[in-house]
């Protein structure tokens, strides 16, 4: 069984950093591809960056050139570094994690507010 504990949302100002963290608890974290979501109130959940198992990574546009995705599979954890973050990036931040078989499990999400 796989879990996903999300961590390191808050409240930024414009401007400003943050890190969030999943650690990823199961088998095969390498046979896994990550990514994180993130929806805002009122709003479809929307992908914002993905690192597969092959050491590809993909953003959404809004985002690009200012997060970045990485993962360390030898502490099963993914990492989305947030800078330059803005008002319109305020959401629940989800963690997931696809299996080659195309499983896929959700974590419980982490609150990111940026005031303007």
């Amino acid at each position: 069984q796989v879990q996903l504990v999300e961590s390191g949302g808050g409240l930024v100002q414009a401007g400003g950093s943050l890190r969030l963290s999943c650690t990823f608890s199961g088998s095969f974290f390498s046979h896994y591809a990550m990514g994180w979501y993130r929806q805002a109130p009122g709003k479809q959940r929307e992908l914002v960056a993905t690192f597969t198992n092959g050491g590809s990574t993909n953003y959404a546009d809004s985002v690009k050139g200012r997060f970045t995705i990485s993962r360390d599979n030898a502490k099963n954890t993914v990492y989305l570094q947030m800078n330059s973050l803005r008002p319109e990036d305020t959401a629940v931040y989800y963690c997931k994690a696809t299996h080659y078989s195309a499983r896929s499990y959700w974590g419980q999400g982490t609150q990111v507010t940026v005031s303007s």
